[in-house]
């Protein structure tokens, strides 16, 4: 029997995966699902590799399937621009001192019967 999951649930497990994700690779998880009048952070973390401190602010896109693409084209230069105005409101209600900020994205493809997918490309936007 398949187990059918709301769109909610799909997201949340999505999240819950690229969090443990980003503690794997050593980065602290400060903030889940921060929202203000303008939007919502997925995730904010603090990366303190090579000396620096860096705020990374992650959005997560989950996917069960690839009939829409991969779960990353979804982000637009739109929602890049967003991201960035919700980062320079969380850091300006937040009291962390940093070296600097980072845009992180982590695409979550969960397909039935397999591993979840996983990619994390950082620093989106900075082209």
């Amino acid at each position: 029997m398949t187990v059918r999951r709301t769109r909610n649930e799909i997201g949340a497990l999505g999240e819950a995966l690229a969090v443990l994700e980003l503690e794997e690779q050593g980065l602290e998880i400060l903030d889940r699902n921060w929202s203000c009048r303008w939007g919502e952070l997925d995730v904010v973390a603090l990366d303190r590799t090579g000396g620096r401190r860096t705020a990374v602010f992650c959005e997560v896109k989950c996917r069960t399937g690839r009939s829409y693409g991969d779960p990353l084209e979804s982000i637009t230069h739109a929602k890049v621009r967003r991201l960035r105005q919700l980062a320079a409101e969380w850091m300006s209600q937040h009291t962390l001192p940093v070296d600097g900020m980072r845009l992180d994205a982590i695409g979550v493809l969960l397909q039935h019967d397999q591993r979840p997918v996983l990619v994390h490309v950082t620093g989106i936007g900075d082209q």
